[in-house]
């Protein structure tokens, strides 16, 4: 098959980008010709949270990704489309995480499906947004009617996708695994090159920090182990950058008195740096105040590293308590706990359990449903 992946790629960053870059090479893997539709202004410097869009790695040899999208330009939108459009791909994946790239993306579709050939399939990320804006439904429902199916990855975007779309068909498939970024490396040898100390219980909390994903929470449960278990040896990994004002958060620090417990690296997180921190940590902390699904938790599984997940959106589902991690309520005395528990279990206990569930999270699985909904496999 003939197929276009639409969606962030080199030279952005960012795991969006890695998704639809791994997703590329599957589909490549099993004999597809495939290219990368991405983004030449994806947002608006003061739209952008972050320090940069832009990777300083240098473009993937084996990936062909086209550098054309412009979601703020309403005749770029058209000549992206039209262009698609003569190409005629059997297929065209289209990534769907935010509405404001729902005008941009929606008015491309619509362009290509001109054509009368190519099924467009969305890989829903988000359908409304953890950040609620003026006209999100507006953006996302023009975007839903040029999309023929959807792929979500958790029941809970299929429930926000059917607010929108009774019909059209959607099916759920779980986030295949952040299998890109390297093998594990032994603790002692990851700590090493981080310059962590060796001898000490490592929590990792990893990827941008923005107010969902629950920081504070997980500061103010630092302060409630700190007296649950004063004198042992552990210490909290902040790994990520912040994506909104970090001024509350180092107010929060000093104020809950907790400096001696955290070691912070919120600068971004290369590729090549992220194997070193998840073979560092003893566990994963997802101290989410909502959530859809989280690209941490495939990340995890990966490396095999057990998770600590509130009980919000679909994160209980991906984590089985007892098995591949531990499930809390979302509030510090929860999440100290639960910590605390995790510590005494060892990390070793989840070994056998996350080994298992891991064999669910196949790109395989993923590009055959694709495929599949596009009516293009049996």
């Amino acid at each position: 098959m003939n197929i276009v992946i639409i969606g962030p790629a080199h030279p952005l960053r960012g795991g969006l980008a890695s998704f639809n870059e791994r997703l590329a090479r599957a589909f490549q893997e099993a004999g597809h010709t495939v290219s990368i539709c991405t983004f030449s202004l994806q947002y608006p410097d003061f739209l952008f949270p972050g320090t940069t869009q832009y990777s300083s790695d240098p473009a993937p040899a084996d990936l062909n990704i086209e550098v054309q999208i412009n979601s703020v330009n309403p005749l770029n939108w058209i000549r992206v489309g039209n262009q698609i459009k003569k190409q005629q791909p059997d297929l065209v994946v289209v990534r769907y995480w935010l509405p404001f790239m729902g005008p941009a993306l929606g008015t491309i579709l619509r362009r290509i499906h001109k054509n009368r050939h190519t099924k467009i399939i969305c890989i829903a990320d988000n359908v409304i947004p953890h950040e609620k804006r003026p006209g999100d439904k507006l953006f996302t429902r023009y975007f839903i009617k040029s999309a023929d199916a959807f792929v979500t990855m958790s029941e809970k975007v299929m429930g926000d996708l059917r607010r929108f779309t009774a019909h059209k068909p959607a099916r759920i498939v779980l986030h295949p695994l952040y299998d890109n970024f390297g093998e594990p490396l032994s603790t002692r040898d990851a700590r090493t090159h981080l310059q962590l100390p060796q001898d000490c219980f490592i929590y990792l909390f990893f990827g941008f920090i923005r107010k969902y994903k629950g920081l504070d929470l997980l500061l103010q449960a630092v302060k409630e182990l700190k007296e649950m278990d004063p004198d042992s040896n552990w210490k909290i990994l902040i790994a990520g950058e912040f994506y909104e004002d970090r001024k509350p958060y180092d107010e929060l620090i000093q104020r809950l008195k907790i400096e001696d417990r955290l070691i912070l690296k919120t600068d971004f997180i290369p590729d090549r740096e992220v194997r070193y921190f998840l073979s560092a940590a003893d566990t994963v902390v997802q101290p989410y105040r909502q959530a859809t699904q989280s690209g941490v938790t495939p990340l995890a599984y990966h490396f095999e590293i057990p998770m600590i997940v509130t009980r919000v959106g679909g994160l209980p589902s991906l984590v089985p308590h007892q098995k591949a991690g531990l499930v809390c309520n979302p509030d510090p005395a929860s999440i100290a706990a639960t910590m605390l528990q995790l510590k005494q279990t060892g990390k070793d206990h989840f070994l056998s359990g996350l080994k298992e569930e891991k064999k669910k999270y196949s790109w395989s699985v993923l590009t055959t449903t694709l495929l599949e909904l596009a009516g293009l496999r049996s």
